[in-house]
């Protein structure tokens, strides 16, 4: 078994197509394709675009065996294997929607994966589902007692007779997909998105983010029910007609040097994550020789999907750099699946550009007050923030940053982002009150996040549901977890800030953080450093609450959720118990 090529003699197209399908026709022709390697490295399974064209074309005849309605939902438990993709294809080809539920990462537990999946079942309500081998007894329990036509896993549907008749793809004004959001500030809800809209997109990401050449080729370990890894590693190297490795989201948890072994070895020039998994690479090297690795071709190293964290990917690259990875190969961007994916991307070949800004300035009177190193060394009273420009907006957006008042806003004003574009969802599925919440009657999407403007560049802050108001002031939650991970004891990633009501009805501040220490006394020390720490920081009290390791919640795509640590603490915290804690801190 050999993987597919990188180099091949079919031109590229930039991903100017209608449709899916008529984007994996013309991918057929060449002789690129999808790898799936391993936790070990070793190479599991080739699936060319040829052959996913022929593969998906007859399971889409088998399941028109079924004789569903067009545009029926069809819900696929998206492990990162060949099955998924098959699947997914089959659903453009035969006129039905796939709906890419998620895999058991962080769900602490059988039931609670089981409810999940009841949950997002019950809101898109499909014909059929389908889940790997080892899924399908949790996709059983999740859908008993609804009205499904097939349950099963891939050979339930490849038993199915093949109906010969011509096939009638999604046409470009029908949905492609529908896109779970991963519920980092409430629960997840049914993104649609059109196949013009993501097509869009798609073309906007290959042609002016990443300016996809001929001898590009992909990496990803990003989960495929993750816009990013779904739109971004799925949908994006195919619309392009580049090859793509894959590494399973589990094996990169567990062994992340993976990741680098695979770059390395396929000689991958683009590859994207959150800054975690940056940071997680660096944590597992340790001393090892980073040598051992050749990145000298990784061109675009993308982050994005959660607060970009400069000092992680800095400690990336100055740890990586004698495998001959570059600085400037980082490229920032911001996006949502509410907009298929993409919204702005930083220049390529620059690297990071780290806005640092007077952090109360910021809070009191919402502007992004620039401030000189300089500064901040002969001035100990200012408190710096700093944030990753994320670019200028794609062809075809419009973008505003309002006012509470829906005014928009001038340069260094921070205020609420607003979207509006031809890769805009067309709605929530079966949300219509959630949509109107959003979705402005002219097309203008409300994000949620809050940031700014640095010329036509944008800045991001937070969301907007994360911020804490303590005594009138606007806090960021990542301004206290930035304190925390500062210390020996904390690792980035490790805590969790966010604001609760306090017996007397006024709002606290309170972290929780995992921590690995044992030793009493020296947690003790923690807390009042920390505390100490934040005062002096930000004027402000907070509660600190040391948790086990792996007990923050996070969504299914590995990001860190506020709302639900919130959740979690007042579940376990009560206030007769808490009020002694409140006046010590």
């Amino acid at each position: 078994m050999t993987p597919t090529v990188t180099s091949h003699a079919l031109a590229l197209n930039p991903g100017i197509f209608s449709t899916l399908a008529e984007a994996l026709d013309y991918a057929s022709r060449g002789e690129t394709g999808c790898n799936f390697y391993s936790g070990r490295g070793k190479l599991a399974h080739v699936l060319s675009y040829q052959d996913l064209q022929l593969q998906a074309k007859n399971l889409a005849k088998r399941l028109n065996s079924l004789n569903l309605p067009r545009q029926s939902r069809v819900a696929l438990v998206a492990d990162t294997n060949p099955d998924f993709i098959r699947f997914f294809f089959a659903c453009q080809y035969a006129g039905l929607i796939p709906v890419p539920l998620p895999i058991s990462l962080h769900l602490g537990g059988h039931q609670a994966y089981v409810t999940q999946l009841r949950r997002l079942l019950e809101s898109c309500r499909p014909s059929v589902a389908m889940a790997p081998e080892g899924l399908v007894p949790y996709l059983e329990e999740a859908a008993k007692g609804l009205d499904l036509s097939l349950l099963g896993g891939p050979e339930v549907f490849a038993s199915l007779p093949v109906v010969e008749e011509d096939l009638s793809p999604l046409a470009t004004h029908e949905l492609a997909y529908i896109q779970y959001t991963s519920g980092s500030t409430r629960w997840p809800r049914g993104v649609e998105v059109t196949q013009s809209a993501v097509m869009t997109n798609l073309a906007g990401i290959i042609q002016n983010g990443l300016q996809v050449k001929e001898g590009d080729r992909c990496v990803s370990w990003l989960p495929f029910y993750h816009d990013m890894g779904l739109v971004g590693f799925v949908l994006g190297p195919m619309a392009s007609q580049l090859s793509v490795d894959y590494l399973s989201t589990r094996d990169f948890a567990m062994r992340p040097r993976q990741w680098l072994s695979l770059m390395t070895k396929s000689q991958a020039t683009i590859s994207f994550s959150p800054s975690f998994g940056y940071e997680l690479c660096v944590r597992r090297l340790g001393e090892e020789s980073p040598e051992q690795f050749d990145l000298s071709h990784w061109r675009i190293a993308g982050v994005g999907a959660e607060t970009i964290r400069a000092d992680s990917l800095l400690r990336f690259a100055s740890t990586l750099g004698p495998s001959g990875f570059k600085q400037e190969a980082f490229l920032a961007c911001y996006g949502m699946a509410e907009c298929s994916l993409a919204i702005s991307f930083a220049p390529l070949n620059q690297g990071l550009n780290v806005d640092r800004v007077d952090g109360d300035w910021l809070s009191n009177e919402k502007e992004a007050l620039p401030i000189s190193s300089t500064l901040i060394l002969e001035n100990d009273n200012i408190r710096c923030s700093s944030f990753v420009n994320c670019g200028v907006p794609l062809p075809g957006y419009e973008v505003e940053i309002r006012d509470s008042h829906g005014s928009p806003l001038g340069t260094r004003k921070s205020g609420t982002i607003f979207v509006r574009g031809a890769s805009i969802m067309s709605g929530y599925f079966n949300d219509p009150v959630t949509t109107q919440e959003v979705l402005s009657s002219d097309g203008w999407l409300n994000t949620g996040d809050i940031g700014y403007w640095v010329k036509d560049s944008l800045v991001i802050i937070g969301r907007s549901k994360d911020m804490i108001i303590i005594n009138g002031r606007n806090i960021w939650p990542q301004d206290l977890e930035f304190l925390a991970e500062q210390q020996p004891e904390v690792r980035p990633g490790d805590s969790s800030a966010f604001s609760v009501s306090g017996p007397d009805g006024e709002e606290m501040a309170v972290m929780v953080i995992q921590c690995r220490e044992s030793d009493p006394q020296k947690r003790e020390e923690l807390v009042k450093r920390l505390r100490a720490l934040v005062y002096q920081e930000l004027s402000i009290p907070c509660f600190i609450e040391l948790i086990p390791p792996r007990s923050l919640p996070r969504t299914s795509s590995g990001k860190l959720s506020r709302s639900r640590a919130k959740t979690d603490f007042l579940s376990r915290v009560h206030w007769d118990v808490l009020a002694p804690m409140l006046s010590a801190s």
